[in-house]
């Protein structure tokens, strides 16, 4: 099949103050017409670095080597201004990872999408609004004539996501390139976005790149998968082959990282040793070789070619960069035998037998806690003639937390989670109900009172970087809430390092700032900050968002050692249910403010009770390529909170919605084995 996009010995090194970083190193790449190219690596590895190449969009101090990017076979590399401008957006469109920083926020969709469309000059202004629509319905968007002229703050972040991928779309373009479209999505977002790419990919006939560290999405999606690593890709075949006849040790070990595939519910997560390597020096030998455990001697002193094999689809060959599978070197390897996901072992250990013989004490007991938001002052509630001018963001919410245990709390993007979260700190002020910790009761309590608990509880915050101060050193970040608590210490410093080397970062990363830390490492700095104080609780929120499958293990099984030698109970907020599934003792599910189920966290995964839980357990893509989903499990997004539906309020959404659900609230059950539901018509009686 003939090549859209073709890439041949690219070479690609940034010029800084430290030295050169080699940062592309002889990428050889085709994108074939009508496919899907899911590209994947950790962080470091030059995903990016690929993309911006292509769109001829590297920084000042970016220089391409040699190499070059044939599209269409015309080097995009040779273009000059006016043939970019024709090549960027009408030719090749992007959507990028984040889409409210990729939108303009002053200027409304419509503005936005004819200044998209300014070299249609054929097109009236009236045609280009209405082209606007029309892709606009396309990609879901409801009420789109009356949406078009809304601003990008009044759209959610899936259906600013879904406005993006409409942009890009916009122009027809023979190349869509998508740079990590759902990191930011919950799951059931996510599922419509793959829904909707596959669409996109059928109606319009479009070619994808697609940019992710989600190998589910991956799966999901893609007909082709190359896989990177420090600038090289290492392995490149038809996504079958990659996720059931992977060959480079890097790409298997990827894919053991996947806590979708790891179904022995241990709580250890399989990582990868060691780091990407730095690139400010030429790699001599394998890159991988440092951390390949089948590694020998010549991995390190000479680099590995690229060997071919035939695919098990006939469309595409199998490379991979491999001493392992060179011919002239059979004799300083054994090749090992690669593990198909369905031969894999699945040992599933109960967690209600676990509970039963374990001896928990109550930690945090939430009992009916409402948090409420004033929406609109007085004055204009009067003047609009409105009777209700707050929103329950958290609505009669009741859970438990025990010592050495691990609570999940699951569900959409605004659902409460972090709300409910931030009040259990004394962050957000609780409305009713009741907050008690270790048998006192917080709700009530001045800030001053507050400061007291809080040496017992400890937060982690989603942005591991944007939590830290910038102006200050990892020393100094970890030994402030020593000095904000007035908890004296022999040396400061000791405790400083004390910490570092609880959560296995070196010692010299004391005088290091925020901003030069990885997204991994400046995560354990959060740990490290959180676990000073030596808390009973810690909130987690998101402890595992926007990290590559492997730091994303290192993160979790340190925070399960941590647990386990001080007896720590977590609370751990997160829309990755399979590392949820992985780490959680209970569940507790949040839908509009509401827990609207909990129990036993395998009970919840093998037979969920409430139909909202059912379609989050379906709605989590698969890492297996032979069973995507026809349809998504679940449709529309959260309601607004300023517009509460009556009755249940999961039943616009619910596929088993009845008459009652439309109008009876529905009464919390306790079902036989123990959980609480939510629900009129629970699917497990």
């Amino acid at each position: 099949m003939e090549a859209l996009l073709k890439i041949s010995g690219l070479n690609v090194e940034f010029n800084t103050p430290q030295g050169v970083v080699y940062a592309l190193r002889n990428i050889d790449l085709s994108v074939r017409k009508g496919k899907i190219l899911g590209v994947v690596g950790e962080s470091g590895s030059g995903k990016s670095t690929l993309v911006w190449t292509v769109l001829r969009l590297l920084a000042a101090n970016g220089v391409v080597r040699n190499g070059e990017v044939l599209f269409n076979d015309q080097d995009v590399l040779k273009f000059g201004q006016s043939q970019l401008r024709d090549f960027r957006g009408e030719r090749v469109s992007m959507v990028f990872q984040d889409p409210i920083t990729s939108q303009i926020p002053v200027l409304n969709y419509r503005t936005q999408m004819i200044d998209i469309l300014y070299r249609r000059n054929q097109l009236s202004r009236k045609e280009k609004i209405d082209a606007s629509i029309r892709i606009m319905n396309k990609v879901g968007i409801p009420d789109s004539a009356e949406r078009i002229s809304q601003f990008p703050h009044q759209f959610s972040g899936g259906m600013r996501q879904r406005i993006a991928i409409a942009m890009a779309l916009l122009m027809d373009p023979m190349l869509l390139i998508a740079d990590e479209p759902t990191t930011a999505l919950d799951v059931t977002m996510e599922a419509q976005i793959i829904h909707l790419l596959r669409e996109a990919q059928h109606e319009f006939g479009s070619t994808i790149m697609l940019v992710s560290h989600n190998l589910g999405l991956i799966a999901e999606l893609c007909d082709e998968v190359a896989v990177m690593y420090a600038g090289e890709i290492v392995e490149h075949s038809s996504v079958y082959d990659i996720f059931f006849n992977a060959k480079h040790p890097y790409t298997q070990a990827l894919l053991e990282c996947n806590p979708a595939l790891d179904l022995k519910l241990d709580r250890n997560f399989p990582t990868i040793s060691g780091d990407v390597p730095d690139l400010h020096e030429p790699t001599e030998g394998c890159a991988f070789a440092a951390r390949c455990p089948q590694a020998q001697s010549v991995c390190r002193t000479q680099s590995p070619n690229s060997q071919v094999f035939p695919s098990d689809i006939n469309e595409v060959e199998h490379g991979v960069r491999c001493h392992l599978y060179d011919a002239k070197l059979t004799n300083h390897f054994t090749v090992p035998e690669t593990q198909s996901q369905n031969e894999q072992s699945t040992v599933s250990a109960s967690r209600a037998v676990e509970d039963a013989t374990r001896d928990f004490q109550s930690l945090l007991e939430i009992k009916q806690l409402r948090v409420r938001f004033e929406i609109m002052s007085k004055l204009r509630a009067m003047m609009t003639a409105t009777t209700n001018r707050h929103i329950d963001a958290v609505m009669d919410a009741s859970l438990k937390v025990r010592r050495g245990e691990t609570l999940g709390l699951v569900g959409e993007s605004g659902s409460g989670k972090t709300t409910l979260g931030l009040a259990v700190m004394g962050l957000n002020t609780v409305h009713s109900g009741s907050v008690k910790f270790q048998g006192d009761e917080l709700v009530g309590l001045s800030q001053r009172q507050y400061k007291t608990v809080r040496k017992n509880i400890s937060m982690m915050f989603q942005d591991p970087v944007g939590s830290l101060s910038p102006r200050r050193t990892i020393e100094q970040l970890l030994i402030e809430p020593f000095k904000v608590h007035g908890v004296k210490a022999a040396s400061l410093t000791q405790e400083a390092k004390r910490l570092c080397d609880m959560v296995r970062l070196p010692a010299n990363f004391l005088t290091r700032y925020p901003h030069e830390l990885s997204g991994g490492q400046a995560r354990r700095v959060g740990v490290a900050r959180a676990l000073a104080l030596n808390p009973a609780l810690i909130i987690a929120d998101e402890p595992s968002a926007g990290l590559d499958v492997s730091v994303q293990g290192e993160i979790l099984n340190l925070m399960t050692e941590i647990q386990q030698q001080h007896q720590l109970g977590y609370l751990i907020i997160s829309h990755n249910l399979p590392v949820i599934r992985q780490i959680s003792d209970r569940l507790a599910i949040m839908y509009l403010g509401r827990i609207v189920e909990q129990g036993n966290c395998e009970q919840v995964f093998a037979k969920p009770a409430h139909p909202y839980s059912e379609a989050l357990v379906n709605g989590t893509p698969n890492p297996d390529p032979t069973k995507r989903r026809k349809l998504v499990s679940i449709e529309g997004e959260v309601p607004s909170l300023t517009n509460r539906p009556k009755g249940c309020d999961f039943h616009p959404r619910c596929r088993y919605a009845q008459s009652a659900c439309r109008e009876i609230d529905p009464v919390e059950q306790t079902l036989f084995d123990g959980r609480t539901v939510l629900c009129h018509f629970p699917l497990v009686t």
